[in-house]
């Protein structure tokens, strides 16, 4: 049995389709891969159609298949239009990773209301979108364990300066999450979030630290191992989410228990 870098057997998402927004770069791409490598069709989505066939390209080199859909997750109309292509192409959709996101440092004091508007609409509304469109298929449908993993971010609980448009946003996603992960259980449909520390990428940290502040903002400062996160290390608390083996071997052990 090959390694797959997670606790997860080879073809663990065998027969799986799992989409992954913002899955052309960075580690929605990073988390897109591992989904393919352990058996899952994937699609991925992101605003630049040669940014998908680049990375689509590269990702089935090694076999796989993978659709890629352009798609603004702030347009309600667009997704509902992702969660129709993926449909036609592969029948059904197994999991949803919300990861599609934008985010800038500055000092709050200098940002205006279309600052916060614009992430707020990115990264909580559209995981809300997204969200609502393959959650509502699904339980139309009567179709039982699919699975949302949102990707949030350590200060969606802490609150961080500088980075507040994120911090209210990703909380607010935090808040759905937990909501749906009551409401929804009835319906066979997982909820959960996964909240990466600094994950250095080279599209979003140059955004993200432009010019000296790069060096300005030392986040390594911050992790007590000194250093960044890895892609694979992201990839190992991601996919026992998404897994439904996983969960039905925690429930087991949970009844097991009876109580002691």
């Amino acid at each position: 049995m090959s390694n797959t870098g997670t606790m997860l057997r080879e073809g663990a998402l065998d027969g799986m389709v799992v989409v992954v927004t913002g899955g052309g770069t960075g580690l929605g791409r990073g988390m897109a891969e591992h989904c393919l490598r352990l058996g899952a069709k994937v699609c991925i989505t992101s605003r630049k159609q040669e940014v998908l066939d680049k990375t689509a390209q590269e990702m089935m080199a090694n076999g796989g298949e993978v659709l890629t859909v352009v798609c603004d997750v702030r347009d309600a109309a667009q997704v509902d239009k992702l969660r129709d292509a993926v449909i036609a192409r592969f029948g059904k959709v197994d999991a949803l990773i919300n990861n599609a996101a934008g985010n800038f440092i500055s000092p709050t004091e200098r940002l205006n209301s279309k600052a916060f508007q614009t992430i707020i609409d990115i990264v909580l509304m559209g995981t809300v979108n997204c969200t609502l469109a393959f959650g509502k298929h699904w339980i139309a449908k009567g179709e039982r364990d699919r699975a949302i993993l949102n990707v949030v971010t350590t200060y969606a609980w802490t609150g961080s300066g500088y980075v507040v448009p994120s911090a209210c946003a990703k909380a607010g996603v935090l808040a759905m999450t937990r909501s749906l992960a009551v409401e929804w259980g009835k319906y066979g449909i997982r909820s959960n979030a996964v909240a990466p520390g600094p994950f250095p990428t080279k599209g979003a940290w140059s955004r993200l630290l432009p010019g000296e502040l790069m060096e300005k903002f030392d986040m390594t400062k911050k992790v007590p191992l000194n250093r960044l996160g890895k892609r694979e290390e992201l990839q190992f608390n991601l996919l026992d989410q998404i897994e439904p083996g996983m969960w039905e071997a925690i429930e087991q052990l949970v009844r097991g228990a009876k109580g002691s």
